[in-house]
């Protein structure tokens, strides 16, 4: 039987709101797999967590660049917010976006790249974390273009214009005003990062996303005790809800809170007299997907004294 600790019970109860017992209850059913454990809370309704939740423990920023119809993120990781603070940090951030705008978002090829120090990024980091102590790394980074058309950028919680905890980037191809253009693209940036699309539309959701969705909207609508032919049709609009939450182009537009993004686009269109679509989108935020081994404190104390 699976060890399940008191931090496990937690990190379950951050990613789902269920209460500490249920979540314990979750975690013993499925040998303290987490993303089973999410499962199976959604499927006794006491979880309405639609996507997969990934803990943010990581700490860091996310740089943004954006240079005529192409545009890159990157993530730089450090181990505490204080660092993520540092002046000599978000410099080295901001250098490693404008480094993976050049690289076509290759984190390889940013870590080869000579900086304006002298040494290569790579190098530059090493020195940086001998320098603060603390250790650092550039984790990932993505770029996209679009010909005709812009690409525009959006960074939340910002520390500074091209740095922030959040960050989008969305490519709308069209042939319509660049400069019409890039509001539009910046209101959608934003609603990307206030939305978190898990795709741009059904058929660029990864099967695994979907297959796992519908086992679980299925296994609720059993519940009921309907027939099968009133379950597979319960299954077809819950399905569609999850699109309209997960798939960009569903999603209703947060700047107005009743367009869905396809109308918004359509909208455009005839008030720009050109076609616009989304060509695709990025989103990071920091450190998803991360998860940071914590420890209690008191344990630890007691781990030093020997006992």
């Amino acid at each position: 039987m699976a060890n399940i600790t008191a931090n496990m019970v937690k990190d379950l109860r951050d990613k789902t709101g269920a209460g500490m017992m249920d979540c314990k209850s979750a975690l013993n059913e499925t040998s303290g797999d987490m993303e089973a454990a999410i499962d199976w809370l959604r499927k006794k309704g006491l979880s309405k967590a639609a996507k997969k939740a990934g803990r943010v423990a990581a700490e860091g920023l996310i740089g943004v660049a954006v240079g005529g119809d192409a545009g890159a993120l990157v993530e730089v990781n450090s181990e505490t917010d204080f660092v993520a603070r540092n002046d000599q940090f978000k410099d080295f951030v901001k250098d490693a976006a404008r480094y993976a705008l050049a690289a076509g978002g290759d984190v390889e090829s940013v870590l080869k790249t000579k900086h304006s120090t002298g040494n290569t990024v790579e190098e530059t980091l090493k020195d940086l974390v001998a320098k603060i102590g603390e250790n650092m790394n550039v984790r990932r980074a993505t770029a996209i273009a679009v010909s005709p058309g812009v690409v525009s950028a959006y960074v939340h919680n910002a520390a500074s214009p091209e740095l922030g905890k959040i960050g989008v980037l969305l490519a709308l191809k069209s042939s319509a005003d660049k400069e019409k253009l890039a509001a539009l693209g910046k209101q959608l940036a934003m609603h990307v990062a206030a939305a978190a699309p898990l795709a741009l539309t059904p058929a660029h959701l990864s099967k695994d996303v979907v297959d796992r969705e519908r086992a679980v909207q299925a296994d609720i609508a059993r519940q009921s005790g309907k027939p099968e032919n009133v379950i597979e049709k319960m299954l077809e609009g819950r399905m569609r809800k999850f699109y309209e939450e997960s798939v960009l182009l569903s999603q209703t537009f947060v700047i107005d809170g009743e367009t869905q993004i396809s109308k918004v686009l359509e909208k455009a269109s005839k008030d720009l007299g050109a076609p616009v679509e989304i060509s695709g989108f990025v989103r990071y935020a920091v450190g998803e997907g991360i998860e940071k081994v914590e420890s209690d404190f008191a344990d630890e104390v007691k781990s030093m004294a020997g006992h």
